[in-house]
């Protein structure tokens, strides 16, 4: 028996990311037992993962923690965070450790001086290079994503328009540069001609009751779902269209068209969609000078315009979701 404890403590996305690591580990190292320690909030998207034996919650006691997790008797600890807490975790700890290269150096030239020294690998491979030494191959089987059973939700419980399909509409984000504005969601939910499932958090109500007076196919499910019902909405849908965010990987996991939208971050960093459908298709205001003005987002445009977000072809887009759809099943 062979014990492993991975560390990501946030967020959506970053976590659902790790997956192929956590299966990896499980299917191809004999004996594997895996222990996965992330923040409590974040520990339902893990709950029905099969290659996880246990999930060591982080609820701002890290003592408590520590001293859990030595009573497992670990063998090697996986640190896919790299950060401050999980420094003192590893050194409590005093395991065997691989940690990810967060690669700052090379973020902070393109951020700053938009020098491009970002290495052409997604974070995916990024995260199974820490576990090089155990012999994991990529299996190539994607991202996981499994949903409880009683987080599944029965679209016949939808308004009757959007039971014979929708597509999703990831209006969220943690940060305002990474979000669309609402008219131009608006514009393109209304050249779609589709019903259309808008999801969000609580955070996000307030922009999903803007869009829904302004059209008669939209569903605000906005803060009405809880993410593992989010995901099931997803999964459900014909395809969706996001901003760069974790409903856009728990989508990729799914294998869904994805039609992803980036503001400030740049693919680049290598979070895009991770195999996801073949007509996926990113949509970016290339050559900007001015992006990406952030690793990871701000809540207003630095240089007031917003023109990574604001020149985004609303029409073009809306045109390509409408070109893909009559090939979807």
């Amino acid at each position: 028996m062979v014990k492993f404890l991975v560390i990501r403590f946030s967020s959506i996305g970053d976590i659902v990311l790790t997956t192929p690591v956590i299966r990896c580990l499980k299917t191809q190292v004999e004996g594997a037992e895996i222990y996965y320690l992330t923040k409590k909030c974040f520990s339902p998207i893990l709950k029905g993962n099969p290659y996880i034996d246990r999930i060591l919650e982080y609820d701002n006691n890290l003592d408590s923690l520590i001293k859990e997790a030595r009573k497992e008797n670990i063998h090697y600890l996986i640190d896919l965070h790299n950060n401050i807490r999980s420094f003192t975790v590893k050194k409590s700890l005093g395991l065997l450790s691989f940690s990810l290269n967060k690669i700052n150096l090379q973020k902070w030239l393109i951020v700053n001086l938009k020098i491009n020294k970002l290495p052409n690998a997604h974070i995916v491979d990024r995260y199974l290079e820490t576990a090089r030494l155990f012999d994991i191959k990529n299996d190539g089987k994607g991202l996981d994503y499994f949903i409880p059973e009683e987080d599944r939700v029965d679209i016949s419980t939808l308004p009757l328009p959007f039971q014979n399909g929708y597509i999703a509409f990831a209006i969220g984000a943690k940060h305002n540069t990474k979000k669309l504005p609402v008219e131009k969601i608006i514009n393109i939910c209304k050249n779609l001609n589709y019903p259309v499932v808008i999801l969000g958090g609580k955070e996000d109500k307030k922009n999903g009751v803007i869009i829904k007076n302004e059209l008669n196919n939209i569903f605000n499910g906005c803060g009405e779902f809880n993410i593992n019902q989010s995901a099931s909405i997803v999964k459900q849908s014909k395809l969706i269209i996001a901003h760069d965010t974790g409903l856009m990987h728990i989508a990729a996991a799914f294998k869904k068209i994805i039609i992803s939208v980036w503001g400030n971050t740049i693919p680049e960093f290598g979070m895009y969609p991770y195999l996801p459908a073949d007509e996926s298709r990113i949509f970016e205001i290339k050559g900007l000078p001015c992006r990406p003005c952030s690793k990871l987002g701000k809540q207003k445009c630095p240089k007031k315009h917003f023109k990574c977000m604001n020149d985004i072809n609303e029409e073009e887009l809306a045109n390509y979701v409408k070109q893909v759809m009559p090939s979807i099943r």
